[in-house]
């Protein structure tokens, strides 16, 4: 069984390791190069190709459509998407003998599109997964494959969140490699209509609006907090990354809860919300920082 497989993240390096494992042959491995701009906290795909001995390429967007070629010559069974940041082409799909499949980070359909683990916290969601589904050049719509649940705690992080799906992702290879080394795909159809899709994120959306709920701001905090960019707010003319919060009291009685915004109590930080609630900021540091 061959496979070319478009990885990154830990995602991508511990799916790449479930398929050696299951002896799949790898012809080629499309990765990314780091940005330098991005906090790069997890696994190298490009570095596990190196120590495997794997064939990759770190091609750009509009590199990747000139390489439609190459990989129609490999003439792969299978195509694999784990974690892959650039839209492949159709065309590229239909290189794959067999299919061409992506491991997305939550229950689908629900949360198709980016950074589906940080939307499911911001929402509030208490669980979320790994789907692996046939890909389509419209994203995250193909039938489902296979599909793992993970909790989300209440007070989780998406890292913390991450950790689970990534260890589902494996679980969700390991549960369909049988079949698909067989030929065979399992199919159960992915009901667009009960989901939703999301866009990306950008830094500045972690913007605190403290007249959100108290919980609000804690799924916020949960949802974006470091290594993400951080959610933030303003303290005497400077912006703070606000890394952990509580909404366990109790709280000081000195609380005036009808005024929004950041309170110091008994040496105690706390963002009063729109709802009359607090949050307590457990860690919160300036924004120039990187701790």
């Amino acid at each position: 069984m061959h496979a070319v497989v478009f990885a990154y993240h830990d995602v991508g390096v511990n799916c790449l390791n479930a398929l050696l494992e299951a002896g799949v042959t790898i012809d080629l491995v499309l990765t990314h190069q780091d940005d330098p701009k991005e906090n790069v906290w997890f696994g190298s795909v490009a570095k596990l190709c190196e120590e495997k001995g794997i064939p990759y390429l770190t091609p750009s967007a509009t590199e990747l459509q000139t390489l439609t070629p190459k990989i129609q010559a490999i003439s792969p069974d299978y195509i694999f998407s784990f974690y892959y940041r650039h839209m492949i082409s159709g065309e590229i799909l239909s290189c794959a003998k067999i299919a061409a499949l992506n491991m997305h980070g939550s229950l689908l359909p629900k949360y198709r599109g980016r950074a589906p683990v940080n939307w499911a916290i911001l929402h509030g969601e208490i669980q979320t997964g790994a789907s692996l589904h046939v890909m389509e050049t419209k994203p995250d719509a193909g039938d489902i494959v296979g599909q793992i649940a993970v909790s989300i705690g209440p007070d989780e992080t998406a890292t913390d969140v991450f950790g689970k799906v990534s260890k589902a992702a494996v679980e969700v290879m390991k549960q369909v490699l049988p079949a698909l080394i067989q030929g065979k795909v399992p199919r159960k159809p992915n009901e667009l209509a009960k989901g939703s899709y999301f866009g990306g994120r950008k830094p500045a959306d972690g913007r605190i609006d403290w007249g959100k709920t108290a919980q609000q701001v804690h799924d916020l905090v949960r949802a974006v907090a470091p290594p993400y960019p951080g959610a933030f707010t303003q303290w005497q003319g400077q912006d703070q990354i606000v890394a952990k919060t509580t909404l366990k009291g109790p709280f000081p009685s000195q609380l005036n809860l009808g005024a929004p915004g950041i309170q110091v109590v008994d040496n105690r930080v706390f963002g009063i919300c729109g709802n009359q609630q607090a949050v307590e900021i457990l860690h919160w540091f300036p924004a120039k920082q990187n701790n």
